[in-house]
């Protein structure tokens, strides 16, 4: 298999060849058709993460796509990241949780991964990492005792929903709602970012860039929008959701000091939940997690079950699976210094860190 343009094949899909190519302009359409269709494939294969990732952080992609006669059997979405800090690796899906080649079957399945391999050859890249969610290549390391996802099905109403949540948990809810909290879907991204940024800054983490937030509404439309909590004028907590299919995600969320005390994080995922039923989605995705930290055991007061999940890793000779993550003892005086920056020194400073934490 090599790189190609050439959509020229024989009619007969039968005995049509397989071609790998990469993903030109103009074949989103039919790439996030298959992605739509595909059981393997998530939010996360759409070709829109192209276009994100290039303009927000500047890496070069390589989405690779499988066909026969001009449709698609599978696609592969890689981002080459080459850090000083981080090293030089092929992520997919990069600054995503799941990734991976979708394909139809295991012919195309085979051939998107030689040419991920072919190509993490050519770049020098140390790994070739696949965020999937099982383990399915013999031969590849894998790292499954890091991160764990949290899905679990909504129910048709919100009475229903509510009762579905533990009695600890739900007494929070309970509370945000006494508060006199309220939700706000938001046309912009400037109230998510501001509490977005305190967050993690508390959790020693950088942030991203104030554009990285505005290019993926702009991108997905629809299938993304952010939901903020306020009490009284102030916002006190914000998310950002992806929806694909039939399941709703918050993937970046925050709350700034005073969201504890309002329960604002707890009201806040409990609308994303009672705004995504009304709209008819039925499964909620509360997304990756690192074992044992607060979020972990946040998920888990929710009633739902961790699946781990088992990320796959081709790795040059010498080379170990990539640690980058606050739990590599080398990154622990880095991020406890971060905890205590200025919000203001630290939204700064932490864009063009991020940017390579992919």
């Amino acid at each position: 298999m090599s790189l190609s343009g050439d959509d020229a094949l024989p009619p007969d899909r039968q005995t049509s060849p397989l071609i790998v190519s990469l993903l030109s302009l103009g074949g989103e359409y039919a790439w996030d058709e298959f992605v739509q269709g595909c059981a393997d494939a998530t939010f996360f294969h759409l070709s829109g993460w192209k276009r994100v990732i290039e303009e927000a952080f500047g890496h070069k992609t390589y989405y690779l796509q499988a066909q026969r006669a001009g449709a698609v059997s599978g696609v592969l979405p890689l981002t080459h990241i080459k850090s000083a800090l981080f090293g030089n690796s092929i992520i997919s899906n990069a600054f995503c949780v799941y990734g991976g080649p979708a394909t139809n079957d295991s012919e195309s399945q085979a051939a998107l991964r030689r040419e991920a391999v072919t190509l993490m050859e050519r770049l020098g890249a140390t790994s070739l990492e696949f965020r999937t969610r099982k383990c399915g290549h013999d031969g590849w390391a894998c790292k499954n005792d890091l991160y764990v996802t949290f899905r679990k099905n909504l129910l048709p109403n919100d009475e229903d929903n509510l009762k579905a949540i533990p009695r600890k948990q739900r007494a929070m809810v309970r509370k945000g709602i006494q508060k006199g909290l309220r939700s706000e879907v938001d046309d912009g991204v400037d109230r998510l970012h501001r509490v977005y940024s305190e967050s993690v800054r508390n959790l020693g983490t950088p942030v991203y860039p104030r554009r990285y937030f505005r290019i993926l509404k702009e991108t997905f439309g629809n299938a993304c929008d952010v939901l903020t909590i306020v009490h009284g004028r102030e916002p006190v907590a914000s998310v950002l959701n992806f929806y694909f299919r039939d399941e709703v995600m918050p993937y970046y969320g925050g709350g700034s000091a005073i969201a504890r005390r309002l329960a604002g994080n707890d009201f806040l995922y409990w609308e994303v939940m009672r705004r995504a039923t009304a709209r008819g989605y039925r499964v909620f995705d509360f997304g990756r997690s690192k074992v044992a930290t607060g979020a972990y055991a946040f998920k888990k007061n929710w009633g739902f079950e961790p699946t781990a999940l088992s990320y796959q890793y081709k790795l040059a000779p010498g080379h170990k699976i990539p640690e980058v993550n606050p739990f590599n003892p080398k990154y622990r005086i880095f991020v406890e210094l971060w905890k205590h920056l200025p919000l203001s020194v630290a939204g700064i400073i932490g864009p063009p860190i991020a940017r390579d934490l992919g």
